[in-house]
């Protein structure tokens, strides 16, 4: 069984998407600590002007983990974010039963952070069609250090093999990993060109502008995009 793990994310990129339709489990990394200002609650759509972020504000204290993280329920977050979708994705031609869904799901009275992204998650993972298996990294124990945490839950999914992202290099200690008898594989994304609702093409965006533009042919589109099939490091 191949596995994949990741800090859940708000509205993730089609790369997100792209690792967890590879896979046969996807593990919410929701036990390590939140960073303020990247990718965990908030994220960009596409506008005229290039892109805005749609951000979730949040009440956290440092070292935090991100399932311990709280909504800030002082600001009115949920208008904000459907007035821009529903402003700069006007001409989107499968907007709308999708924009539905997610009015649906904002109007629900999210508390915590990690909720909130797992259901989005999930949503996103619907309406494209991809059908991954979900669960989250704290319903095991594992250790602190980064590579241990890996092996640790790996190994209690019963994994083959890890697909990690291209950024591994940061956080695993490849040899010590591979000794623990888990095959490693690295993604090979290649971010799809599409035709968006105002140019030049801006990559990198929420997946939602996939969707929104393309409807059930998004998820043929994303993996039309694999350079190749990913493959064992050596």
């Amino acid at each position: 069984m191949r596995v994949t793990i990741h800090q859940p994310q708000f509205l993730p990129w089609l790369g997100y998407l792209d690792k967890i339709d590879q896979a046969d489990l996807f593990i919410v990394l929701d036990t390590v600590q939140f960073k303020k200002n990247e990718w965990q609650n908030r994220n960009r759509i596409r506008t005229p002007k290039g892109w805005q972020w749609l951000t979730v504000p949040v009440l956290q204290r440092f070292g935090q983990r991100i399932h311990e993280v709280s909504i800030n329920q002082t600001v009115n977050w949920r208008a904000q974010h459907l007035r821009a979708l529903e402003m700069h994705y006007a001409r989107a031609p499968y907007r709308d039963p999708y924009l539905d869904e997610l009015r649906a799901l904002y109007a629900m009275p999210w508390e915590k952070l990690a909720d909130l992204n797992l259901a989005v998650i999930e949503w996103l993972l619907r309406s494209f069609g991809i059908a991954t298996p979900v669960r989250r990294a704290s319903e095991w124990r594992a250790r602190e250090e980064p590579t241990d945490r890996l092996i640790d839950l790996c190994r209690s999914a019963g994994a083959a093999d890890y697909l990690a992202g291209p950024g591994a290099d940061r956080y695993m200690d490849k040899p010590r990993f591979e000794a623990s008898g888990i095959a490693l594989i690295m993604q090979a994304f290649h971010h799809p060109r599409y035709r968006q609702l105002y140019e030049p093409f801006e990559p990198n965006v929420s997946a939602i502008d996939l969707l929104f533009m393309q409807g059930a042919e998004a998820l043929a589109t994303l993996r039309r995009s694999r350079v190749q099939a990913p493959m064992p490091v050596v």
